[in-house]
């Protein structure tokens, strides 16, 4: 029998361990955008990632009103990341299941923050985000190029 690849591979997992920020678009009852920075958030297992609601009122009315998102990463660094679009659902803090989908949310943020609700995104695709370079100047461009880059645009200096 043949085993069904997981939507979230080691690569999207490995990528979003080392993205600091997610981008998580919603739309509301009149179809406007809605794009909001999470940096509480984490890949639950092979299909879902999750979200802490903790100053998102409006991410998760929209998501209340309309599940369809676009969740996306890009670790700063190298210039690579993932778009994942799929529908999401509010779990409150009563539900049963809150505290099952909020312990990777709870672990990273302690006592710090209050979540209010945990989203809960079921991925169905998943595509890879790159800078252009990669695209456009494949013999020059390199994960090793790109930190250098950046660490030149950032003034941040390697560790001697």
């Amino acid at each position: 029998m043949k085993t069904k690849t997981p939507i979230l591979s080691t690569a999207v997992r490995e990528s979003a361990r080392s993205s600091v920020l997610c981008w998580l678009a919603t739309v509301d009852a009149d179809g406007q955008p809605h794009v909001s920075p999470k940096e509480v958030w984490a890949i639950a297992d092979e299909q879902h990632v999750v979200v802490a609601h903790i100053a998102s009122p409006v991410t998760a009315r929209n998501i209340c009103q309309q599940p369809q998102v676009c969740l996306s990463f890009v670790d700063v660094w190298v210039q690579k990341g993932f778009k994942l679009l799929g529908t999401a659902q509010e779990v409150l803090a009563d539900d049963p299941v809150f505290f099952a989908w909020a312990a990777p949310l709870l672990a990273m943020v302690g006592q710090r923050f209050v979540i209010h609700s945990v989203l809960v995104i079921r991925v169905t695709s998943v595509a890879a985000i790159v800078a252009p370079g990669y695209r456009f100047f494949p013999d020059e461009t390199t994960e090793a190029s790109q930190i250098e880059a950046a660490m030149r645009t950032y003034g941040v200096r390697p560790m001697a």
